[in-house]
């Protein structure tokens, strides 16, 4: 994230979160509704959405100003792997659900600045609302209660079923802390998505963060949880410069800080080698992957040089470590490049060949996305027509097998 982010006002050990709030079990804050669901559920894959994501945008010069959500949902419609029978919408949470792990009064001054489109300045300094990449915005609650709502329907989903998986492209806001706003995230969907899980009754969760930057916001919300283990894979010393490979929270994290250039050799060796033992290890009832695409070389907000088909390869990889599994989104800063990566995620965990040549509809949905930035104003021919990059192999550095045989120790 180059948006200028201030400095944490608290200490980095005042984020976490006391254990009575994770701990309690309580089911009926989740208000699941099985008839919702899609019927194909959980025989296969089903994918959540929400219209809301097509308008809305966080401001013409934020890096979020971008479409990424319905465009992959419309690609996945164009190229056969997408219909109503696979798809389910989204539910807005209401303030007392996201209460389960939010501030109360924090939701409230979410809820008032969208009523009034102003925030005071008292507001704005103790809940970082309206600055440092967190702006005020029309949908400022409703967007971030509808990314939660799928998270919180997809965990209580997944709890009810022996296996399945679902797709929620707008979640991954792995940033949101429980009473302040933080890295372009105002709520925390994963947070609540586990919540769901572990208050309808699974014991054991597994999350691992694939985005650019750290997954601080889940590690401290279950820092001192036995429950949640959290692995995070993360460019070293990128915002917000948390997660070293020394930080394993309170016994159940894991932190995979890698250098700028990563490819996709280190990236399949670090998940083949060290992401999924880890997992295995853990035996989890569910797993929760966030898939941000800000790793991916055609975004501007990282230093990482993975191809997309490496993204597809971890998501691969990691499905058959859990019975369950929920795959969110998270960052990515390029409209091509994270349409095409999600597209590809939703045709990688239904057994589909991402790799194929695209449907007239699906370049025009391509070729009708738009990028207030210097690398769209005239985007390479790829972009529009191939769902798959080409890969990016390349030598192994020692800074991978030192992070490997690290975070393998007890």
């Amino acid at each position: 994230m180059d948006i200028a982010q201030a400095s944490p006002k608290h200490l980095p050990d005042a984020y976490r979160v006391a254990p009575e709030v994770t701990a309690r079990r309580d089911p009926a804050w989740t208000r699941f509704d099985p008839r919702r669901l899609p019927a194909r559920f959980p025989t296969q894959p089903i994918l959540v959405g929400n219209e809301i994501y097509r308008h809305s945008v966080y401001g013409q010069n934020h890096p979020l100003s971008i479409q990424r959500v319905t465009p992959a949902i419309d690609l996945a419609r164009a190229l056969g792997w997408l219909d109503d029978a696979a798809y389910a919408e989204s539910p807005q949470a209401e303030p007392d659900q996201l209460h389960r792990f939010h501030d109360p009064d924090y939701v409230a001054a979410v809820v008032e600045a969208e009523r009034t489109r102003h925030v005071p300045e008292a507001i704005r300094e103790r809940y970082n609302i309206g600055r440092n990449g967190n702006p005020v915005f029309a949908e400022i609650f409703r967007r971030p209660a509808t990314s939660s709502g799928a998270s919180i329907f997809a965990g209580s989903a997944l709890a009810k079923v022996q296996r399945g998986i679902i797709h929620s492209l707008a979640g991954g806001t792995h940033h949101g802390r429980r009473d302040m706003a933080w890295g372009f995230c105002f709520f925390n969907d994963p947070v609540l998505g586990i919540l769901a899980m572990l208050d309808h009754g699974l014991e054991r969760i597994a999350y691992v963060d694939l985005d650019a930057h750290h997954g601080d916001g889940v590690q401290d919300a279950f820092h001192d949880d036995g429950r949640v283990l959290t692995i995070s894979i993360h460019e070293d010393m990128r915002w917000p410069k948390t997660g070293p490979l020394s930080d394993r929270a309170g016994g159940l994290a894991r932190n995979l800080p890698v250098p700028a250039g990563l490819n996709d050799s280190e990236f399949a060796l670090l998940v083949a080698q060290a992401v999924v033992p880890l997992v295995d290890r853990f035996f989890p009832d569910a797993l929760v992957v966030q898939t941000g695409a800000d790793g991916l070389a055609d975004d501007p907000q990282a230093k990482l040089d993975l191809s997309n088909r490496a993204l597809w390869d971890a998501v691969a990889a990691l499905i058959p470590t859990a019975p369950r599994v929920l795959v969110v989104g998270g960052g990515g800063y390029n409209p091509w490049s994270v349409a095409r990566a999600w597209t590809g995620i939703w045709a990688t965990v239904n057994g589909h060949d991402p790799d194929v040549a695209l449907t007239p509809e699906a370049e025009r949905i391509l070729r009708d996305l738009t990028w207030n930035h210097s690398r769209g104003r005239n985007p390479p021919e790829h972009w529009f027509t191939t769902l798959a990059d080409r890969r990016n192999p390349g030598p192994v550095r020692d800074d991978i097998h030192r992070i490997i045989e690290a975070v393998l120790k007890p």
